[in-house]
């Protein structure tokens, strides 16, 4: 079971742009093998960060028009958002300590 929740199109705007705390979202892919290398990484970071950031993760092949909005070319694909706004994108698969850099600033 993983610390990351799903999000989709639907709930999108009130998981993530409405959130009183950062959300990091993971746009991912089942097809896509270094989405899978980073998730044991972003599933940590989710229940390390509990409470100060959301960890989501974006199906781009169920929710398309999420992926075109913010711009995702290619995935893995890491996007932070922070009072409704992209703060953050990290694009591929990074080591743990790496992601934990680029949120880093945008925490508390």
């Amino acid at each position: 079971m993983s610390n990351a929740a799903n999000v989709t199109a639907q709930d999108f705007d009130k998981e993530v742009l409405q959130s009183d705390i950062p959300v990091l979202v993971d746009f991912w892919a089942e097809w896509c093998g270094p989405c899978r290398m980073i998730a044991p990484a972003v599933d940590a970071i989710a229940g390390e960060y509990a409470g100060k950031l959301k960890v989501l993760k974006l199906n781009i092949d169920k929710e398309a028009s999420v992926a075109g909005k913010y711009g995702v070319m290619s995935i893995p694909t890491l996007i932070v958002f922070k009072k409704g706004q992209v703060a953050e994108q990290i694009v591929g698969a990074l080591p743990k300590q790496k992601i934990e850099e680029k949120i880093a600033p945008h925490l508390g």
